[in-house]
């Protein structure tokens, strides 16, 4: 697939004419940053740290020593990077710093600095509209800043303090320092300033195709429940955008998410151990690669997986699916045999369709610079193929199912709907799910 290629930084909406701006209801912002720069970095100190240990577990193997503990401290890129990103604000050498334009030099500088990343990240938008907007004594800055003294990005906002909602104009981050952590990091302390500080409840923004993937990930949706009274005819209309809201929660620790998360998890163990043991034994892991005497990688039984009877796993629960032959065969090999044919037939039918091209090979990374940055579950034809013909990744038809509607997905994400791919994706779609009713009606049944 070749899908439009955008800029590398997520942003709002690069898409700058303004269709309507009501008058400003507001009253003047008076910054609140006065003549020194609020450095609001640091944790929630309610939320201290808690130990990551788990007492009484039973390891059968050396080498799984600490596995089990240590994952439960830090599980996950996202709580990994929020981690280490606080460690360094924690060391000073990270900051973030809210920033007007209230006449003091360092702030001017800065604030031209935080210009110079937009206008690089965002071609599209006019330097002359990114300098008046962050300029703007009713706009603030939450500024992302780097030893020595160094701004690698931040994002700009209007409050509206009587709507108790802020309007986002742009935010973006260098390019040495993206796909680190350090976009989710600063829309974490962007929540947490504007709820404590600002007092506001929600924001909203016009963002671009770009920009919607970052958002959503932040927890925006393009769902508006603000009361449209409360936003209509304060926020700038954009054509080719696409709003965006997120809803603040007033108890959520947004710059201290991991501890948070760290309890919730050690809860959760903890009324598990009321109910099982089970979680209490580590298991090594299994060597998949390694090669039977005449140098075969052999195919792995399921229940010779270490812990899994002890788990109560049956082999009923193996390749489970709401889907099933009309022989009524309760035989899995036979099942799974009927179920590679008929998804084989499926995929045929795809691969044969005119609206296909885009999909038959991954997207090359080269051509379209940016796209793996969006779209994180990439999904083909061929890889889908790949996945079939080894006969071992699709036990179910949902699984196959779920990457057919990640492939379509992804290119509604990445591309606008009015191009080819996006129109491509939808018609290949369609024709995808009139194939599977009529393959289910006449071989298949879902009980």
């Amino acid at each position: 697939m070749e899908p439009q290629t955008g800029p590398s930084a997520f942003a709002t909406s690069s898409i700058h004419k303004r269709k309507h701006l009501s008058e400003d209801h507001s009253p003047p912002f008076h910054p609140s940053c006065d003549s020194s720069m609020h450095n609001f970095t640091g944790s929630v100190n309610s939320l201290a740290t808690t130990s990551g240990s788990v007492p009484d577990f039973v390891v059968k193997d050396e080498a799984a020593t600490n596995i089990f503990t240590e994952n439960l401290q830090i599980r996950g890129g996202y709580s990994a990077r929020e981690e280490s990103l606080k460690k360094e604000e924690e060391s000073g050498l990270l900051k973030f710093v809210c920033v007007c334009n209230d006449g003091v030099d360092d702030h001017m500088v800065s604030l031209i600095a935080l210009k110079n990343i937009f206008a690089r990240q965002l071609p599209n938008m006019p330097k002359e509209y990114i300098v008046r907007l962050i300029m703007d004594r009713n706009h603030k800055s939450i500024m992302v800043i780097r030893e020595p003294n160094r701004v690698v990005g931040g994002v700009t906002y209007r409050p509206y303090a009587n709507q108790r909602f802020a309007e986002i104009a742009f935010c973006a981050i260098s390019d040495d320092r993206q796909v680190k952590g350090y976009g989710t990091r600063l829309m974490n302390h962007l929540k947490q300033y504007a709820r404590d500080v600002d007092g506001l409840t929600h924001f909203l923004t016009y963002a671009d195709n770009n920009a919607i993937g970052y958002f959503i990930k932040q927890g925006f949706t393009k769902e508006i429940h603000l009361e449209k009274d409360r936003w209509e005819g304060y926020i700038k209309d954009y054509d080719g955008g696409t709003l965006m809201e997120c809803k603040l929660d007033p108890k959520i620790p947004y710059t201290d998410l991991t501890t948070m998360i760290r309890r919730q998890r050690q809860a959760l163990f903890e009324k598990i151990r009321e109910l099982s043991n089970c979680h209490n034994i580590v298991y090594a892991g299994i060597d998949f690669q390694k090669r039977s005497e005449d140098g075969v990688i052999p195919n792995r039984i399921v229940d010779d997986i270490p812990g899994l009877k002890e788990a109560k796993w049956t082999p009923d629960m193996y390749g489970h699916s709401r889907f099933r032959a009309l022989d009524g065969s309760t035989d899995h090999a036979t099942n799974l045999k009927h179920l590679t044919e008929f998804m084989r037939s499926i995929l045929k039918e795809m691969h044969d369709h005119p609206d296909a091209w885009p999909f038959k090979e991954p997207v090359d990374a080269l051509s379209v610079p940016g796209y793996y940055e969006i779209i994180k579950n990439p999904m083909d034809l061929k890889t889908m193929s790949e996945r079939l013909e080894s006969e071992q990744y699709y036990v179910t038809f949902e699984m196959f199912l779920a990457d057919a509607r990640r492939m379509f997905e992804n290119a509604r994400t990445y591309n606008p709907p009015k191009t080819i791919y996006y129109k491509c994706a939808t018609r290949l779609e369609a024709h995808f799910q009139s194939k599977v009713t009529t393959l289910l009606q006449s071989g298949f049944k879902i009980q």
